[in-house]
């Protein structure tokens, strides 16, 4: 019997070493590299594995080469989620045959949004398959999420579960009695609940390795191009705030989609990372409540909800993500430095960006800020990378600086040089009939 191999794999790209790297040569990471242990046979038997589980999908159907001009392109097929915000995400719908990865810290509401999602898709047969919860704490997030009140009785809650005959839940984590349980019922949506929890008896590691995620992840992506099942896998993010597990399982979906939000606030973030069928510029925006997500068509209201006038430091912005537009609420802070170097702390607001429009207003308008400390909030948990908010962050930060409000129908879009001069910006016409629907008149 053959000795089994020992090799480093990388664990934020995925890049392979017979020795130990203090620094990645593929990613640059520091202290990335893990052991891992590799038996002779786990090449071939993956192999073999992985061409199994196509066949099977495939039902014996032969793929053959195509001329370019015999593929169809017209009306690609996509699901619609029954959900506004994730289809815009998705940049229409879900397209059949292909694999999301759906990442977000724990707790942030990945598995809820999954659920109650699939809870809408009753002309869709749906298997989901959870690695981390059982069958029946999956039962009271349904029952949950359909909205059944405390006081019911058991009976009403089983009426109103009972009806969901599309819903398949399945507690499984290995990869193999996955696939089995595939070809017997046949979904038209597979849900992977987590990612991290699935293994194949053909790796000769631990569930969650570098080694496991990247082969099950493997194996799924075929299984979906070769079936045209479309597959979501729910991902954790490590404590650096990227996808856990190998660089490598980004490349290999379709979809990236990260759901972010702070646990403090009520609003969650759905933004797409990367999208082979739509944009990567779209987010949508839910409200989390005690009975699951709601959607929030019109984010504008919901964060312009408090009364300001009369307090300086802070500015209305409207801004776009996407086709969206929608007005974000800018506040600044200045105060004198209590210690030899200023403070520059931006939340929501790209940093580096504060410093440049900070050192403008130095250079080009006169402001002394190098002896203040400049604090600046994106209102609502919000993270805008539009660069129109730049008149916005500035007229927040004189607010502050000056402690004069801004007046209360003034709302602003910018972006503002080097020389200190404001730029034209796009879609002017869309950010002025949203000001307008809330009042805003300057």
């Amino acid at each position: 019997m053959a000795k089994d191999k020992i090799a480093y794999v990388c664990s934020n790209c995925g890049q392979e070493s017979a020795k130990w790297i203090g620094k990645c040569p593929s990613c640059g990471q520091w202290n990335t590299f893990k052991e891992i242990r590799i038996s002779n046979d786990t090449g071939q038997m993956a192999a073999r594995s992985a061409a199994s589980n196509v066949r099977n999908a495939r039902n014996g159907e032969k793929n053959k080469p195509m001329r370019l001009h015999e593929i169809s392109s017209k009306d690609v097929p996509r699901i619609d989620m029954h959900d506004e915000e994730l289809n815009r995400v998705l940049g229409g719908g879900l397209v059949q045959g292909s694999i999301v990865l759906l990442g977000g810290e724990p707790g942030i509401g990945k598995s809820t949004l999954t659920l109650q999602t699939i809870l809408n898709l009753t002309d869709k047969k749906v298997l989901y398959v959870s690695g981390e919860e059982s069958a029946q704490q999956l039962k009271m997030r349904a029952e949950r999420l359909l909205d059944v009140e405390d006081d019911e009785s058991d009976d009403t809650a089983r009426k109103s579960v009972q009806g969901i005959d599309n819903l398949l839940i399945l507690t499984e984590t290995s990869l193999e009695a996955i696939f089995n349980h595939i070809k017997e019922v046949q979904p038209e949506l597979v849900i992977i609940d987590s990612i991290q929890t699935i293994s194949t008896e053909d790796v000769d590691s631990s569930p969650g390795s570098i080694t496991q995620v990247r082969e099950c992840a493997a194996a799924l992506l075929r299984f979906a191009k070769a079936s045209g099942v479309p597959v979501i896998l729910i991902g954790h993010i490590n404590k650096e705030g990227t996808l856990a597990g190998p660089k490598i399982l980004e490349h290999i979906v379709d979809t990236v989609i990260q759901f972010e939000g702070d646990q403090h606030y009520m609003y969650r973030i759905l933004r797409s990372m990367k999208n082979r069928f739509g944009s990567t510029s779209e987010l949508g925006i839910y409200e989390m409540r005690k009975n699951g997500l709601r959607q929030v068509n019109n984010p504008s209201e919901l964060l312009l909800t408090q009364d300001h006038e009369g307090l300086s430091g802070i500015a209305i912005s409207s801004a776009i993500e996407g086709v969206r537009p929608f007005l974000v609420e800018t506040q600044a802070l200045v105060s004198t430095a209590a210690y030899g170097t200023p403070q520059r702390t931006a939340t929501g607001f790209d940093q580096r960006r504060l410093n440049m429009l900070l050192a403008v207003l130095e250079k080009r308008v006169g402001f002394k800020l190098a002896q203040k400390d400049v604090f600046l909030n994106i209102a609502g948990g919000l993270r805008v990378t539009d660069l129109a908010m730049d008149l916005s962050v500035i007229a927040a930060v004189l607010s502050s600086n000056v402690d004069t409000p801004i007046e209360g129908g003034w709302c602003m879009a910018g972006e503002v040089g080097l020389s200190g001069e404001v730029r034209p910006i796009s879609r002017i016409e869309q950010r002025i009939a949203e000001a307008e629907k809330l009042g805003f008149t300057d």
